[in-house]
């Protein structure tokens, strides 16, 4: 592996554990200001010191965090349809990695759509999207998107369309945790990256599906709305980071979440500048 691709992906998954807690915050590219996320400087300045890496749109990033934060980015590169639509599958490529490039991100990040009326197309856009990348060294990040349709979410399904987006070359792939899930990651080469999907009931909820997704064999989660639509968002990422990088159990991750909530969060990494 090249140099470039090889420290790209290393900023994001640590080679201190072999892990990675990203916070996603790309909801709104075809949400809007989903909740919690109105603001998102007022959202992900607070995270920031406990994310990995962050997975956002060039619009957000260049609005919402600060350029002098040390902290990795993916940048999403597709769209094209909104929450209102028909479907969300009709993606095409928004951001150039030109422009990706001026940003000085360390992955790009693309949906595909296996079994989707567009699913010829986001796999094309993955295929050039990766071409592109690999010409600058830049790792692309394939979103094993199902759209509205969440009863696609099956080790069988999942499967399919991870093995068909490491095919295409994807470095990383992220996709939904489901029954079975040691299967999706067998059939996969590369990194497998669980997305925290819709905000689940309780805090053990999502302390579970981290736990369930990294003992299988995922890599790390890319977790958003059961982050920062949690009450006490800085603990519940603390916890989850006690879970993907220290492999704290559920238990041991919903007492360190308590013990957050009495004497304050640990800092993990100080923020190279003063919050504004």
């Amino acid at each position: 592996m090249d140099w470039g691709m090889s420290n790209r992906i290393s900023r994001i998954i640590k080679p201190s554990s072999g892990k990675s807690v990203m916070l996603a915050v790309d909801h709104g590219y075809f949400m809007g200001p989903t909740h919690n996320l109105e603001q998102p400087r007022k959202t992900i300045e607070p995270l920031i010191p406990y994310a990995d890496a962050l997975m956002l749109t060039r619009g957000v990033l260049r609005t919402s965090v600060d350029p002098k934060r040390d902290v990795p980015i993916i940048l999403r590169v597709s769209g094209g349809a909104s929450i209102v639509s028909k479907t969300l599958s009709n993606e095409a490529i928004t951001t150039s990695v030109r422009d990706a490039i001026r940003l000085n991100v360390s992955a790009l990040a693309l949906s595909i759509f296996v079994g989707s009326e567009h699913e010829h197309q986001t796999l094309t856009n993955l295929s050039r999207l990766v071409d592109e990348g690999e010409d600058y060294g830049i790792p692309v990040l394939a979103v094993t998107a199902v759209g509205k349709e969440l009863e696609k979410r099956d080790a069988r399904y999942l499967a399919l369309s991870c093995r068909i987006a490491a095919e295409l070359g994807a470095r990383l792939v992220k996709t939904y945790y489901c029954e079975e899930f040691s299967r999706v990651v067998q059939g996969c080469p590369v990194p497998l990256v669980v997305a925290g999907g819709p905000k689940l009931e309780t805090e053990l909820d999502a302390f579970q599906l981290a736990y369930d997704a990294i003992a299988e064999g995922a890599v790390g989660v890319d977790m958003g709305r059961n982050i920062w639509q949690s009450e006490h968002p800085v603990a519940m990422i603390q916890a989850v980071r006690e879970i993907v990088h220290e492999r704290a159990t559920v238990r041991e991750a919903k007492q360190a979440y308590d013990e957050y909530l009495k004497t304050g969060p640990k800092l993990l990494a100080k923020p190279t500048v003063p919050a504004n």
